[in-house]
């Protein structure tokens, strides 16, 4: 079992920046693949970005390319998610998630989830 904690979101006025981190606890983090999602309020949940246990791949929506940075800290059992010029269609909750092995898009192949932090960004 991985008990995933976020943290690190709140209000910020449109062109601000946030960081995101999820701390993992419990069973060995070794070989897992990590994800951000987020949902916005009366929307499907979707991949924001992943990253693979070696941190060698990376994936990246298309909606945050160039603004949105994921990495990672294996030592220390943290995923980061670094957000610049952020606008009003990047509020939802965020969550991090973990899965074994591959790093996926998909969030139906994720076998733990975070608790969500709200991020809401104002105009």
């Amino acid at each position: 079992q991985v008990q995933l904690v976020e943290s690190g979101g709140g209000l910020v006025q449109a062109g601000g920046s946030l960081r995101l981190s999820c701390v993992a606890s419990g069973r060995t983090f070794s070989g897992y693949s990590m994800g951000w999602f987020r949902q916005a309020p009366g929307k499907a949940r979707e991949i924001v970005a992943a990253i693979s246990w070696s941190a060698g791949n990376t994936y990246y929506d298309g909606s945050v390319k160039g603004r949105f940075t994921i990495s990672r800290n294996n030592v220390k059992n943290l995923v980061y998610l670094q957000m610049n010029s952020l606008n009003s269609e990047d509020t939802a909750v965020y969550y991090c998630a973990a899965r074994p092995g591959r790093m996926e898009v998909a969030d139906n192949l994720y076998d733990y989830w975070g608790q969500g932090t709200q991020v809401t960004v104002s105009s």
